[in-house]
């Protein structure tokens, strides 16, 4: 049976960020950077202004196909957003434990 890692919460820094604000964070730094009106970006994707914006300030959890619908407006590929993503992610973290996260070296099974 394998290790269960205990989950550590750090003190010392700021807590993990809500997987939306970081999507969100995502799409309004691709749209800005293409030089897009969200107005524009929320047609091409059949959704809301009002919604883009608040999936864009982390206020809403988009499903899956709200999440394609904006990657296939703003012309970006959902795996390359996803990797940068957790990329952040890892970048925030820095060395520090993480939940699910296997330990360097060996993985030690119980007998």
């Amino acid at each position: 049976m394998a290790d269960v890692l205990p989950f550590h919460r750090r003190r010392d820094h700021e807590p993990e960020p809500l997987w939306r604000d970081l999507l969100g964070r995502s799409l309004r730094a691709a749209r800005e950077d293409q030089g897009s009106r969200l107005v524009d970006v929320a047609e091409r994707a059949g959704i809301s202004p009002q919604y883009l914006s608040e999936i864009e300030r982390g206020r809403k959890e988009p499903s899956s196909e709200m999440i394609a619908a904006v990657t296939g407006a703003l012309g970006v590929d959902l795996a390359d957003l996803l990797a940068g993503i957790a990329g952040d992610v890892r970048g925030r973290r820095g060395a520090g434990p993480a939940v699910g996260r296997r330990p360097a070296g060996p993985v030690l099974m119980a007998a």
